[in-house]
């Protein structure tokens, strides 16, 4: 590790690793967490057709939300109602209301990145 993140994280160990995404069958398999990364967390979540994850707001995190697989719906203050789709990217600002519901007919899977702003 080099000096200089040493000095951003004092007592972490934060390493490189590769991981392998589990099946559709997980609802929320965790990523990244504060002992992993520096400022990163991050998940895969599975929603069935139908759910959501609940409207929710991050807090001083921006959120990035990557979809893998399915169709879905992200509402958001000042984004309205978007339809999501695989391969779309989806950007949160910090502070944010919002929701992710699965409006398709197969699993919603998507990685969600959330990173705290100074």
């Amino acid at each position: 590790m080099n000096e200089s993140l040493k000095e951003q994280s004092p007592g972490k160990n934060v390493v490189p690793f590769v991981l392998s995404l589990p099946n559709d069958k997980i609802k929320h398999f965790p990523i990244l967490n504060s002992t992993q990364s520096l400022s990163m967390k991050s998940a895969l979540i599975t929603l069935q057709p139908g759910e959501n994850v609940g409207s929710h707001n991050t807090g001083k995190h921006e959120e990035l939300l990557v979809i893998l697989d399915g169709i879905g719906e992200v509402q958001a203050e000042g984004l309205g109602r978007q339809k999501v789709v695989k391969e779309s990217v989806v950007y949160i600002t910090a502070g944010n209301e919002h929701n992710v519901t699965n409006v398709g007919s197969a699993p919603l899977r998507y990685i969600y990145i959330v990173s705290q702003i100074d």
